[in-house]
């Protein structure tokens, strides 16, 4: 395959290069009702690796029966190469202690910007999964693993509607001031416009976090993904949460469809002059592949409009 580029026209205040940081293999499969092979997981990550991506988050040691999809992490990291920057997720110090076992040296906690979610998603209050995830960072960094925070529910909860900017800025600095070294800001359902994302990055940026400490994760729910993402890149953001094919969505909100297809987001990178070090190439053959193997077409206009002539089983 010989992939059309856009032609490329950059604006000098845009960051040179930015990291995609890919949640296919977690963010991307959990959701999924019929349990993919580890084999193929396997394969799924060896192929991203391949095609580029600097960071791929492999699995969580989140409880099986809460995601069953992921029930097999522990198989899959003996499986693949984790040496690298692969990072799982983890709920609470249980999970650490099963990812510390694999070997694990990168991880990932999860909280909520609001009071339902948290209940709903972590069994706890807003304010009680910060004590929860307090031992669990501390005892990460005492092992000598780094810890990465991800705040859901940053732009609007399905339960609680419009979410305060200062809700999400106050839940953002907690997880920072317990040690996580970055914060991915996730729009859980898709809600956030590129107004809103300015503000909030500006919210946070008032408060004394800096852009270099943050990540941006969004889902296309409204088709608003790239845009957000742009907004993102004008304000300064280097780190950008992304899915092959554009897979995910969260088990615990029905209403989160899809997250930003890494392979949109490259295109648009390219096309704005900004370095990724992904092969596009292999990524959309990744995703094709993907696609043949759960069944179904992948929701990425860059896929759908490039894949045609890859064949579902090629390189």
């Amino acid at each position: 395959m010989s992939t059309t580029l856009p032609a490329v026209h950059r604006a000098p205040a845009l960051p040179e290069r930015v990291t995609i940081y890919e949640v296919g293999p977690r963010d991307g499969l959990q959701n999924e009702k019929a349990i993919v092979p580890v084999h193929v997981k396997a394969e799924f990550i060896a192929r991203l690796e391949a095609a580029g991506l600097p960071v791929v988050e492999a699995t969580s040691f989140v409880h099986p029966r809460w995601v069953p999809q992921l029930a097999d992490a522990e198989e899959l990291l003996t499986i693949v190469d984790h040496r690298g920057t692969m990072p799982v997720l983890v709920p609470n110090e249980r999970g650490l202690d099963r990812a510390l076992e694999a070997g694990v040296r990168h991880v990932a906690i999860f909280g909520s910007a609001t009071e339902t979610f948290a209940q709903r998603n972590l069994n706890r209050s807003w304010d009680e999964q910060f004590a929860m995830f307090e031992p669990t960072v501390k005892r990460a960094l005492a092992e000598g693993a780094d810890v990465r925070a991800y705040v859901s529910m940053c732009f609007g909860d399905p339960w609680e509607g419009a979410v305060d900017l200062q809700r999400v800025v106050d839940s953002g600095r907690r997880l920072l001031d317990l040690g996580c070294y970055q914060l991915s800001l996730g729009d859980t359902i898709g809600v956030g416009t590129a107004g809103h994302v300015t503000a909030l990055l500006d919210a946070f940026n008032a408060a004394g976090v800096p852009d270099d400490l943050l990540a941006v994760h969004f889902h296309d729910t409204y088709g608003q993904a790239l845009a957000n993402a742009h907004a993102a890149l004008e304000h300064g953001i280097t780190t950008y949460d992304a899915s092959a094919g554009g897979l995910g969505g969260c088990p615990y909100a029905k209403s989160a469809t899809g997250n930003l297809a890494t392979e949109d987001l490259v295109w648009m990178l390219r096309g704005l002059g900004v370095e990724t070090g992904v092969d596009l190439d292999a990524l959309v053959a990744t995703s094709v592949w993907m696609a043949g193997e759960l069944g179904r077409p992948s929701p990425s206009a860059v896929v759908r409009a490039l894949g045609s002539s890859v064949e579902p089983g090629g390189d």
